[in-house]
């Protein structure tokens, strides 16, 4: 009787993964995505599969840095309390910093607003072997310059060039950015965290309850939840602009922070392992050359153990 042949980890991981992948080729409407999606799955089991996910991620970083070929740009999005800051900080656990970078983007400053809306965030793009993650990012300029669009005047642009077709505009740069950083070597993965607003309230009435998250609120949190319909209306623009193949974006069940962990998680493994990434091998010389390093080693030990040690003397009390 013939044994089944075992799933890799990416088909064994893909029903937590198609099901939100948004590549362009289809029509979206962020209405018919669900919230408290949990995918067949229990808090015990998708600890499992969390942790599992966490092992994967930590050997393919490993090989990513060593190959140093590839680079992984990872970006977050999602309304306040969506769970962004806690997914990295579990989804990442145990991998090496040295690989791996955060960048958090908030309110641009003076310096920022003198250069393109690109510009920050590009100079902040993770090296090739390296993974790099934005904890909001470029996609802000498209999303509260438009829910607010008295910030866009901030950015001292010549008023001749904001026109009725700056958002489609800035839809085409970012694609057309994304598509050249892809052409080189980034490996680019959009997660939209889809939280309802019932489960952020919930969330903001937490933060007030535990004053070690107290730090976290402010009054503009309710400002800005005031405008959730807006802001919904745009997310659902900028993912329909702005998904490609090489660029797709996951919308992401967010009312449950472990699903979402499990869904982004299976993700990030599902794209890596597709890289074929591999510890580099050494050439002829290099081989030659351990041969060297090998036998000097090997001579130092047998060295130490051919030198006579020195006799110790016993001295008697005067």
């Amino acid at each position: 009787m013939s044994k089944k042949p075992s799933l890799s980890p990416g088909a064994a991981l893909k029903r937590f993964v198609e099901p939100f992948r948004v590549d362009g080729s289809g029509s979206f409407h962020l209405r018919s995505h669900r919230t408290d999606e949990k995918g067949g799955l229990n808090k015990e089991r998708a600890e499992a599969i969390l942790e599992a996910n966490r092992s994967r991620l930590r050997d393919f970083q490993e090989k990513l840095y060593a190959q140093n070929r590839w680079s992984v740009l990872v970006i977050l999005q999602g309304m306040d309390a969506a769970g962004k800051d806690s997914l990295v900080k579990h989804i990442f656990e145990g991998v090496n910093p040295q690989g791996c970078e955060v960048h958090s983007f908030k309110q641009p400053t003076p310096l920022e607003r003198d250069h393109d809306f690109m510009w920050r965030c590009m100079i902040a793009l993770p090296q090739r072997g390296r993974i790099g993650i934005f904890n909001r990012s470029y996609y802000e300029e498209c999303l509260v310059m438009r829910v607010h669009p008295e910030l866009l005047r901030q950015e001292n642009i010549p008023l001749k060039l904001v026109g009725r077709n700056v958002w489609r505009e800035r839809f085409e740069d970012i694609t057309a950015i994304e598509r050249y950083l892809a052409r080189n070597g980034t490996l680019i993965l959009k997660f939209f965290l889809n939280i309802s607003r019932e489960e952020q309230r919930r969330r903001f009435l937490d933060r007030l309850d535990e004053p070690a998250k107290n730090w976290k609120f402010s009054m503009n949190d309710i400002t800005e939840r005031a405008l959730w319909p807006r802001y919904m209306a745009v997310y659902q623009d900028i993912v329909r602009h702005t998904s490609t193949a090489v660029a797709p974006w996951h919308v992401v069940p967010a009312d449950h922070k472990w699903f979402a962990r499990v869904a982004v998680g299976s993700a990030l493994v599902s794209a890596l392992e597709v890289l074929n990434l591999r510890f580099p091998r050494p050439d002829k010389a290099s081989l030659q050359e351990f041969k060297q390093i090998r036998k000097a080693l090997e001579n130092e030990a047998k060295a130490r153990k051919r030198k006579p040690r020195a006799k110790k003397t016993l001295r008697t009390p005067s």
